[in-house]
């Protein structure tokens, strides 16, 4: 793990969310995990209601690590005005589901799905529009860092399903995607899901669909959707 020692603000005591307001911990030289590719992540920004929200978010490796806010977001605005989040890194497809797709309110940053997380300082690294939809990008920076709990993650098909089908799912009602080729994909996740997925992916994907406008056509097929 690469933020085990070196430049963090360790989190071993205390509650997160409980320091004084504004970010004055030293940048970490890693994250509480090694991040390559686009890693699939949930962050909790705090809203003006004073609590956590929940959502997904991809993040970039590279020299610096990158995200996406697309459109006028909670986690966009959160952002623009606190300026910091908890990237939380989990292995529950139920989570992740709602996450993605729902409004999650916490009175705390961390959830308890979380097995490692990184508060973060966002900072504002440009903005564009793509298929009408307008993006902003955000560099993150960790201040602080914690490993919650360490374990041997079996690799699951299901779970690997469940996160396309939450992308797909969030792209239909999206002006540039092809509704056609994304009830395609999400039938081809429910598929997976009931070969390979256990009860945690079985009941994720269900949610996937009560969260979403997708309507599968073989759902009598499956009485878990």
């Amino acid at each position: 793990m690469s933020g085990d020692d070196g430049g963090c603000e360790r989190a071993d005591e205390g509650v997160p969310g409980e320091e004084a307001d504004g970010l004055e911990g030293e940048p970490c030289e890693g994250w509480p995990v090694s991040l390559a590719g686009v890693t699939e992540s949930l962050v909790a920004t705090r809203g003006p209601n004073g609590l956590w929200n929940v959502a997904a978010l991809g993040l970039f490796a590279g020299e610096a690590v990158t995200a996406r806010t697309w459109g006028n977001t909670r986690t966009q605005r959160n952002f623009h005005r606190e300026g910091e989040g908890y990237v939380q890194f989990t292995r529950d497809p139920v989570a992740f589901a709602d996450a993605a797709l729902s409004i999650v309110e916490e009175a705390e940053p961390v959830i308890d799905a979380t097995d490692a997380w990184a508060r973060v300082r966002a900072e504002r690294a440009g903005s564009g529009t793509d298929g009408g939809t307008r993006w902003v990008e955000w560099t993150l920076v960790p201040v602080e860092a914690a490993i919650e709990r360490e374990t041997v993650a079996p690799i699951n098909r299901g779970f690997g399903a469940v996160i396309e089908a939450t992308v797909a799912a969030s792209r239909l009602d999206v002006p540039g995607y092809d509704e056609t080729v994304l009830v395609d994909r999400l039938a081809h996740c429910v598929s997976v899901v009931d070969r390979t997925g256990g009860p945690r992916e079985l009941e994720a994907l269900s949610r996937v669909r009560r969260h979403s406008t997708w309507e599968p056509a073989a759902a009598d097929e499956y009485d878990w959707l």
